[in-house]
């Protein structure tokens, strides 16, 4: 049994209230242009709520999912979800943010692997698309562990810090998932989880354990 602390954190739906915090995230100018290819100006409260209202309207709107991240605190510490999501073709496109606080602490691998498992495994999508600016290492190292793999680079498609950088699109099938998958549970430690509401252990809590 590990000493080390636990560190619980839980994925929960996207709410109004929360409009604040992300209108609060996004006056990072730098992390504004990282994560939203068509935003560069930092939105106020009300901006911000038109932009995203779509996110917490009703169940008609089921071309979107998204998540906040949040700690046993209740404290919002990122974003994760759904875009784009088509029924026809079974396919969605998966963003990701997550606060400085919490960076490189393996918080943003668990939510992202706990929304493939949603996409996958409680949607019955087949396959999931990313984009991330090329220069954006810390991303591209998050896809890479969760076993995306690189089909394309649009040129000079993402204007930001006075210049056009390139930016890659990657996409992972369920099948490859499904491998990948049993490989990243026995990589990442138990002591930091991601969990849909209040579960500790089952296949609904990143890394999935034992009940």
């Amino acid at each position: 049994m590990s000493d080390a602390p636990q560190r619980r954190f839980r994925l929960r739906p996207l709410e109004a209230a929360d409009f604040e915090t992300v209108s609060q995230w996004f006056q990072d100018v730098q992390d504004l242009a990282l994560f939203d290819r068509a935003l560069r100006v930092p939105l106020n409260r009300a901006q911000t709520e038109e932009i995203w209202k779509d996110a917490v309207g009703g169940m008609q709107n089921v071309g979107k999912c998204w998540f906040v991240i949040e700690t046993d605190q209740a404290k919002p510490v990122g974003l994760a979800g759904l875009e784009a999501i088509s029924n026809t073709n079974r396919d969605a496109v998966i963003p990701l943010f997550v606060d400085k606080s919490v960076r490189r602490c393996g918080v943003g691998i668990r939510a992202a692997a706990l929304t493939l498992d949603f996409a996958f495994r409680q949607l019955g999508l087949h396959r999931i698309t990313s984009y991330y600016r090329e220069d954006n290492h810390s991303t591209r190292d998050l896809v890479g562990q969760l076993g995306c793999k690189v089909e394309g680079t649009m040129r000079q498609a993402w204007f930001a810090d006075a210049k056009y950088h390139n930016m890659v699109v990657v996409g992972l099938l369920q099948q490859e998932w499904m491998v990948r998958r049993e490989e990243l549970i026995k990589e990442l430690s138990p002591e930091t989880t991601v969990a849909f509401g209040d579960a500790t252990s089952g296949d609904w809590c990143w890394p999935p354990r034992s009940a």
